[in-house]
């Protein structure tokens, strides 16, 4: 038995957030009941890249009911009020205030179901004067300063992934299940708010301390901006590998063993982590210097041997042959999706997943909830 199983959410939901959330309890079990406009969710037509769907769509609605409700209409609100009735649930993501108009607002549904979990997604939160502002991803990146302190010295930069939808729809996933200990303790429902601003100002807490310290973050590409050498070289054969050095010892094994420089540390330039950042053009010239003089394999069977840590600097093709991807397949409308499985293990319980509904479908598990938490 999965550890959600027997609960249902009803996720009004759309694009990447509460998908990402939504998906993660469907894994575990739980009765998602996506509710998609007659349209779709807009997401559907992101791209074409799985088998001719949208690849956020597949990666993002396994295992999920597709109810299409027209909210607009008297008949589609009474549709949503009988799902959410019978809901352990409420996640959503529409525009700030489209629930309320709807007549679904919080204050409302606390009172007439309280035993039910309601999580709400916004761009900046219930008050402030960006509250009623849309927001997605690439705004909030430029909005928080995370695309200041991203790319290379000649310019900002977008993350490469939606780093704020998929930080916001994580953050959703582990409040949801913290409610719902919380429930089977004390029976009362719960009332959570996130905000995608709020979300990433929280992850770029050691950024912000040190700007507010006065040591504003520098963009560096891939290298690191207090400690040296930790960047990317090339071998002899040019390819990009990524070393870390954080320690005196690691330093002096790099040295002996990878560079053939044993003397080096002794230099007053490179002596400490102090002063190899602040001597970083030549600390950098020295390594790559001897980088280059080596060819990949060699460099890496130098490095492992030294027990130094280092990466690859891989492409996307790399990593679909990588030996470390795991993968899982779903069906979907249009035929068997393979995709990088979700992190987590359980040991000695094999996850099955779901199949990416098309509009309308139910290939999920189990039926349309009984009402369980209208209040008496």
């Amino acid at each position: 038995m999965l550890p959600l199983e027997g609960l249902t959410v009803i996720a009004v939901e759309q694009a990447v957030a509460a998908p990402f959330c939504s998906s993660r309890l469907a894994d575990a079990g739980a009765h998602v009941i996506k509710v998609e406009r007659p349209e779709g969710d807009f997401a559907r037509g992101y791209d074409a890249a799985a088998k001719g769907q949208s690849s956020y769509f597949v990666w993002l609605n396994r295992g999920k009911d597709s109810a299409v409700i027209d909210l607009a209409t008297k008949e589609g609100r009474a549709a949503l009020e009988e799902l959410i009735a019978g809901a352990d649930v409420l996640l959503q993501n529409l525009k700030p205030g489209s629930m309320d108009k709807l007549g679904f607002s919080l204050e409302r549904l606390k009172k007439d179901y309280p035993k039910l979990i309601c999580c709400t997604i916004s761009g900046y939160g219930d008050d402030g004067p960006y509250a009623d502002r849309k927001a997605y991803d690439l705004l909030i990146q430029a909005e928080s300063g995370l695309a200041s302190i991203t790319g290379g010295p000649e310019g900002p930069s977008r993350v490469g992934i939606s780093v704020v939808d998929i930080a916001t729809g994580a953050t959703a996933h582990a409040s949801i299940l913290e409610a719902l200990i919380a429930r089977g303790r004390t029976g009362k429902g719960a009332d959570i708010r996130i905000s995608m601003f709020d979300v990433m100002a929280d992850w770029l807490a050691v950024p912000l301390l040190n700007s507010e310290a006065g040591n504003p973050p520098k963009r560096m590409a891939l290298a690191h901006p207090s400690i040296a050498p930790y960047g990317v070289f090339q071998s002899k054969d040019g390819k990009g590998i990524l070393i870390s050095i954080q320690s005196e010892r690691e330093w002096k094994k790099l040295c002996a063993d990878v560079l053939d420089k044993p003397n080096l540390p002794g230099d007053p330039r490179f002596a400490n982590m102090v002063e190899r950042v602040r001597n970083r053009q030549l600390t950098d010239q020295v390594v790559g210097d001897s980088f280059g003089t080596m060819h990949r394999v060699d460099l890496l069977k130098r490095l492992a041997d030294a027990d130094i840590a280092f990466a690859e600097v891989n492409t996307m093709a790399d990593l679909a042959v990588h030996p470390h991807l795991r993968r899982i397949e779903v069906d979907t409308p249009n035929g068997k999706v393979s995709y990088a499985a979700p992190a987590a293990i359980f040991v000695g319980e094999p996850r099955h997943y779901g199949a990416v509904p098309g509009i309308g479908d139910c290939p999920a598990a189990g039926s349309t909830p009984h009402a369980r938490n209208k209040s008496s």
